[in-house]
C-alpha cells in the first residue's frame, strides 16, 4: 500500500471523532491541578490555607498560557485552577476541542512544573457558551466559588492549627451556615472581611496597552511605541462590577475586531 494510501486510511481513526466548537459559542478553558493536595501539602509543603508561593506559580502558569499562540482575553486563576476566556474571533487549531484541551494542559502542566521543580499536571475542558451573559455567569461563579472556598479553608485550617484533627475539623464545621463559619473565625480573632482580597477573590490576568519609548531605526528620532502587556489584578471587584469587567473585556475585542 502506497504511503499516501496509507496516511489517509489510517487518519480517519484521529479525526473521526473530532469536534469543533461551533463559530457562534463563546469559549472558556478551564485547568484543574491533577492530585495538587497531595503535591502542595505533603510533597511541597506549603503554608495552609494560603501561599503566596503557591499562588504565585499559578499567576506564571497563567500567563503563559496566555501567551502560548492562543488570543485569550482574560485569564482567572483561584486555589489550583485557572479558567481562560478565548477571544470569540479565535480560529485557531480550527477550534478543534481535542486540540485546545490537550495543548493547554500540556503546557500548564510544563510551565507549572518548571517554576516549582516537581513533576505536576493539569487537566482541562472546554466551556460552550452561546450567549455573552453566561459568560458573565461562569466568571461569577468561580469567583464566588473563590469566596466560598477560602471561607472553608481558613475556618478548617484555623481549627487544625488549634490542634483538632482532621476528623474533628471536619465534624465542627458540617452543617454551618456562612455567618456561622464567620463567627467561628471570629472566636478566634480573625474577621473575614480583612483577608486579602486575592485569597479571596482570586486573581485576574488582564491586557492593557502602555506606552514605551523607542527609537525610530531610520530618522533616529525618539518615539512612543504602544506596546501590550499583562497585567496581574489582585484586587478584583465583586458581583456586579464583577460582571461589568468581563462584559467590557469582550465588548473591546469585538469593537477592535469590527474596526
Amino acid at each position: 500500500m502506497k504511503f499516501d494510501d496509507l496516511d489517509k486510511k489510517m487518519r480517519v481513526f484521529e479525526t473521526s471523532a473530532d469536534l469543533c466548537v461551533i463559530p457562534s459559542m463563546f469559549m472558556v478553558a478551564r485547568l484543574d491541578g491533577r492530585s495538587f493536595t497531595r503535591l502542595t501539602k505533603e510533597v511541597c509543603q506549603f503554608e495552609s490555607p494560603f501561599d503566596v508561593r503557591f499562588r504565585d506559580l499559578m499567576v506564571q502558569t497563567t500567563e503563559s498560557l496566555m501567551k502560548c499562540g492562543f488570543r485569550v482575553l482574560y485569564g482567572y486563576t483561584e486555589s489550583d485552577e485557572i479558567s481562560l476566556l478565548f477571544d470569540p474571533s479565535e480560529q485557531l487549531f480550527g477550534r478543534k476541542l481535542r486540540k485546545y484541551n490537550s495543548t493547554l494542559a500540556g503546557e500548564a502542566s510544563a510551565q507549572f512544573s518548571l517554576h516549582l521543580g516537581q513533576a505536576a499536571s493539569f487537566d482541562c475542558r472546554i466551556s460552550q457558551l452561546p450567549t455573552l451573559e453566561l459568560v458573565v455567569d461562569y466568571y461569577r461563579w468561580r469567583n464566588e466559588d473563590a469566596a466560598r472556598n477560602a471561607l472553608n479553608s481558613l475556618c478548617y485550617w484555623t481549627l487544625r492549627k488549634d490542634g483538632q484533627n482532621e476528623q474533628q475539623a471536619t465534624k465542627r464545621l458540617l452543617g454551618l451556615s456562612v455567618s456561622q463559619k464567620n463567627e467561628l473565625l471570629f472566636q478566634y480573632g480573625i474577621n473575614f472581611n480583612d483577608i486579602p482580597n486575592w485569597q479571596k477573590r482570586g486573581v485576574g490576568l488582564l491586557w492593557e496597552e502602555y506606552d514605551k519609548p523607542a527609537v525610530n531605526p531610520v530618522t533616529g528620532e525618539e518615539v512612543t511605541a504602544r506596546r501590550r502587556r499583562i497585567r496581574t489584578e489582585f484586587e478584583l471587584p465583586m458581583k456586579n462590577e464583577y460582571d461589568q469587567l468581563i462584559r467590557s473585556l469582550i465588548s473591546q475585542s469585538q469593537t477592535k475586531g469590527a474596526t
